[in-house]
């Protein structure tokens, strides 16, 4: 199957589980009164129970699980490294920091604050991950030892705050650090589509130049690419994307490393488009099925989204050392 035919196959995938997130629940409602409800029919009970109650939520493990299936293949490209993401290299560390101390040390009054708090975190990591690794340009290598050093880091500051806090307020801490879907709402659907309707069309217009840089950097630079003018701005694009992923849905593991190598085993050695697209796909459709089985496996008890992902990481890892054996 071509590249294009398994991005469509991908979309599809995950419009279909977009559809079965809406419909599973306390109160189950078939697909087609949910789309019936998509295009304004349907009574105003499906209504409230569809746009109220169940789509933000779903819309959020969508949007999020696609900007970290992007962010994560943008990481794996610019430092050429199938073994990195960003929360390897500290950007969802510093999220988690500023929103850890935030609920324990500071004031949560405002909705917002916690979300501002972890968006602000990861952009500093970010910031200081670039300004650290940067010696007459970036190296993959510098990257990602410096991205694990903010990491330990970042870790180091989570564990001071949680000796300093109450143990409610670390309680509440934990459950933010897992990752999850719950009582998510539009408030933070807008930002995450504003993020990538901004930033993912300009991933894609760099990335005829990206396919260019798998060549080296002299060979980009011989053929007229800036070199280190887009690998920053794929960098910073990487960066923001993965800040607005965690702070609207907290650090959700192992969607930003594993949808990569999804999208790259289903795409094959295609354009840095369409393995975009496809890393996309593969991260909203990881995260909405994690979302469906923490909620189905043992309902009316929710395991959080970011819990299965973490648990799907172990024999995907064990899958990655045997193939590597081989």
């Amino acid at each position: 199957m071509t590249a294009p035919r398994v991005c469509i196959a991908l979309v599809a995938a995950t419009c279909a589980a977009l559809v079965a997130s809406v419909a599973i629940g306390e109160f189950p409602l078939s697909p087609l009164d949910v789309l019936a409800a998509f295009v304004g029919a349907g009574d105003r009970a499906t209504h409230f129970i569809v746009f109220d109650l169940r789509l933000p939520r779903a819309l959020t493990g969508l949007l999020a699980g696609a900007a970290l299936g992007v962010a994560g293949m943008v990481f794996q490209d610019v430092t050429r490294n199938p073994l990195v993401s960003p929360d390897i290299v500290g950007i969802a560390a510093g999220a988690s920091l500023a929103a850890v101390a935030l609920i324990v040390l500071g004031s949560t009054s405002g909705t917002a604050s916690v979300p501002l708090a972890a968006l602000a975190g990861a952009l500093v990591s970010g910031i200081a991950l670039y300004g650290l690794a940067w010696r007459r340009g970036i190296h993959g290598y510098r990257l990602v030892l410096v991205g694990i050093g903010i990491t330990a880091l970042a870790d180091a500051g989570i564990y001071y705050v949680f000796t300093e806090g109450r143990i409610f307020e670390v309680a509440r801490a934990y459950v933010w650090l897992v990752g999850s879907l719950n009582s998510r709402g539009w408030a933070q659907v807008w930002p995450l589509a504003a993020a990538l309707a901004v930033l993912l069309p300009l991933l894609l217009l760099l990335a005829r130049n990206v396919d260019v840089l798998r060549f080296g950097d002299e060979v980009a630079a011989g053929l007229g690419v800036r070199v280190e003018r887009t690998r920053m701005l794929l960098l910073v694009a990487a960066v923001v994307l993965t800040a607005a992923a965690v702070a609207c849905a907290g650090p959700i593991g192992f969607v930003a490393f594993g949808a990569p190598h999804v999208a790259r085993a289903l795409t094959g050695v295609a354009s840095v488009r369409s393995a975009l697209i496809a890393a996309a796909a593969c991260g909203a459709l990881l995260v909405l099925a994690a979302d469906l089985v923490g909620r189905m496996l043992f309902a009316p008890h929710e395991i959080p989204v970011g819990i299965v992902t973490s648990i799907l990481a172990a024999p995907y890892f064990l899958f990655l050392l045997k193939r590597m054996a081989m």
